[in-house]
């Protein structure tokens, strides 16, 4: 099946939340190129990218499973390749 490249813009607005989100990443571990955390103490959230290589179902299944955790959005951006 073809995979795609995506990067994943998170928004922490709940830090009660960021268990659930990293199990979730962490199940989908074998998909993620690599991931960038930023605590942004000013305004008091964190915001997270993700960069993946997978099949647009399971891009779409992990983008659905973050946005629907509490104070938490998320957003992707997907390449031509």
């Amino acid at each position: 099946m073809e995979t795609r490249v995506a990067v994943m813009g998170i928004i922490v607005e709940n830090t009660k939340s960021v268990e659930q989100l990293n199990s979730i990443l962490h199940d989908y571990s074998d998909i993620i190129i690599g991931r960038m955390g930023i605590p942004y103490k000013a305004r008091n959230i964190n915001i997270v990218s993700i960069a993946v290589d997978a099949t647009q179902g399971e891009i779409s299944a992990l983008s659905g499973k973050i946005g629907k955790l509490d104070g938490i959005s998320v957003k992707t951006a997907y390449s031509g390749v």
